[in-house]
C-alpha cells in the first residue's frame, strides 16, 4: 500500500468515527426505543472501521497449471516389397508397441505406424506425425539404398542422398533415425549430416537380430534413457538372444561429421 492509499484510508476512518459518535449519542438519547435504522448503521460503521484497522490479507498467488509432460512421437515405417524376401515386420512393430506399453513412462510416448510405405508416403508421414524418432524397417541394398514399394508393391530403391535431403527439411524436429535394414550404414551417414543420431547396419542383418535390437532399444527409450544408452542396450539384447550380430548396428552422430 502506498502513501496516498494510506492517507485516504485514514481520512475515511475519521469520517466513519465522527458519524459513529453522532449515532451513538442519538442512540443514548432514545435508549431502548432507538430506531432500528440507527442501530444498523452503527453496526455497519463499526464493521467498516474494523476492516480498515485489520492488516491487509496477502493476495493468494495464482495456482500454477500442472505441467504437461513432453510426449515423444515415434514413427514406424515399414516396407516389404513382394519381389523381396519376406520380413517379420509385423512382429517387430508389435514388440516395440509392447515394450512401450510396459514402460514406466508409457504415457510419454506415442507410436504411429505406416506399413507398405512408398517414397511419397515418407514425407507425408513426417508432416502428419511430426515425429521425434523415425524407425524404418525393411530391405537395404549394398550401395546404401533403402527399398520402398512402388505402386505395384515391388521394390523401389531410394539412394542415400535423396533420403538425406528429405530429412534435412525436418532437422529441427527429428532427433533420431533408426534404419533397421541391411547395408544401411551409408544411408545413416548421409542422414547424419542433418540429424543428431542415426542408426544403421554395416552389413546384412537377420530378422531375429533386427527384432532383438528394436526390443532393447525401446526398452531403454521407454525407461527415459538417451539414444546412446538405448543403442547400447539394443546391441546387448542381440547378444542375450544368442545371435552373433551385435556388432552389425552402428550409431552415427551428427557431431562426428
Amino acid at each position: 500500500m502506498n502513501m496516498e492509499q494510506s492517507e485516504h484510508l485514514r481520512r475515511l476512518k475519521e469520517t466513519y468515527i465522527r458519524r459513529l459518535h453522532i449515532l451513538e449519542q442519538q442512540a443514548a438519547t432514545f435508549g431502548v426505543s432507538t430506531p432500528p435504522h440507527i442501530l444498523m448503521e452503527i453496526e455497519d460503521l463499526k464493521g467498516k472501521i474494523s476492516d480498515i484497522d485489520a492488516p491487509p490479507t496477502p493476495s493468494k498467488p495464482p495456482e500454477a497449471e500442472p505441467a504437461v509432460p513432453f510426449v515423444t512421437k515415434i514413427l514406424f515405417l515399414a516396407a516389404d516389397p513382394t519381389d523381396a524376401a519376406r520380413l517379420r515386420l509385423g512382429e517387430e512393430v508389435r514388440s516395440i508397441r509392447e515394450k512401450l506399453q510396459l514402460a514406466k513412462l508409457r504415457e510419454r510416448f506415442d507410436l504411429q505406424q505406416r506399413m507398405s510405405v512408398r517414397p511419397a508416403d515418407v514425407s507425408q508421414a513426417l508432416l502428419d506425425v511430426q515425429p521425434n524418432i523415425v524407425h524404418f524397417s525393411g530391405h537395404g541394398e549394398e550401395n546404401g539404398a533403402l527399398c520402398f514399394e512402388n505402386l505395384t508393391g515391388r521394390v523401389q530403391p531410394v539412394e542415400p542422398r535423396a533420403l538425406a535431403a528429405l530429412f534435412a527439411q525436418f532437422a529441427d524436429q527429428v532427433q533420431c533415425v533408426l534404419l533397421n535394414a541391411c547395408f544401411s550404414k551409408k544411408q545413416a551417414a548421409a542422414i547424419a549430416k542433418h540429424i543428431d543420431y542415426v542408426i544403421g547396419m554395416k552389413r546384412a542383418i537377420g530378422d531375429g537380430a533386427a527384432i532383438a535390437f528394436s526390443v532393447g532399444f525401446y526398452q531403454a527409450i521407454g525407461a527415459g534413457r538417451g539414444i546412446e544408452e538405448a543403442f547400447n542396450l539394443g546391441c546387448v539384447q542381440i547378444r542375450l538372444q544368442g545371435i552373433d550380430e551385435h556388432l552389425t548396428p552402428v550409431l552415427v552422430r551428427k557431431k562426428q561429421l
